[in-house]
């Protein structure tokens, strides 16, 4: 068991580490002031917009979603081993 909890934890670390980077790697989604005063094409339909799941951004997107799940879950997986 105990060794199974130190695995799990390796594993916790590690997503929460990879967690961090996606996240810093994602790019800004708000212009800023900018944006707010100017307006901005709020609705629009583009090609990128289309096809977003295909680029970086939208693989970067997907990938932090498959680590905040692992994280949740292991997180209330070693909460659970500790409580016993």
């Amino acid at each position: 068991m105990d060794a199974l909890k130190l695995i799990l934890t390796i594993v916790y670390l590690l997503v929460c580490v990879g967690l961090v980077v996606l996240v810093l790697l994602q790019e800004s989604k708000t212009r800023g002031l900018a944006g707010a005063i100017g307006g901005g094409s709020v609705g629009t339909t583009t090609y990128y917009s289309k096809n977003k799941g295909r680029t970086k951004e939208g693989r970067l997107n997907k990938l932090t979603i498959v680590l905040g799940v692992l994280f949740i879950v292991l997180s209330v997986v070693l909460n659970l081993t500790a409580l016993q």
